[in-house]
């Protein structure tokens, strides 16, 4: 019943900026947090940040200070503003939500991810 839907990504230089987005929806939908994923070629699936219902956010240690996630409520919709992107950066980032199906009960949804590369 539930679906995210992810967009924004694309080609940006080193030091630039660049907004994703990921939209839940379904029927009777109830989404706690929501959270931002990347991974690499290679590489282990990270955890690049979080925020909750009522807005509490959790970053990565390599984001902290460049990348700011926000979430609308209304839309049930959260973003992903990255600034003074690096190379490192490069990766497929995939969304991931917490919706409740029968209180107390949750799960974990995500996304099909969108592609963001920061070449010269």
């Amino acid at each position: 019943q539930v679906q995210l839907v992810e967009s924004g990504g694309g080609l940006v230089q080193p030091g630039g900026s660049l907004r994703v987005s990921c939209a839940a929806s379904g029927s009777r939908l109830y989404v706690n947090t929501m959270a931002w994923y990347r991974q690499a070629p290679g590489n282990q699936r990270e955890l690049v940040a979080s925020i909750t219902a009522g807005g509490r956010t959790k970053y990565a240690a390599s984001v902290k200070g460049r990348f700011t996630i926000s979430r609308d409520n209304s839309k049930n919709t959260i973003y992903l503003q990255k600034s003074n992107l690096k190379p490192e950066a490069k990766a497929l980032y995939n969304c991931n939500a917490e919706v409740v199906d029968a209180y107390p009960n949750s799960r974990g949804y995500w996304g099909q991810g969108t592609q963001v590369t920061v070449s010269s």
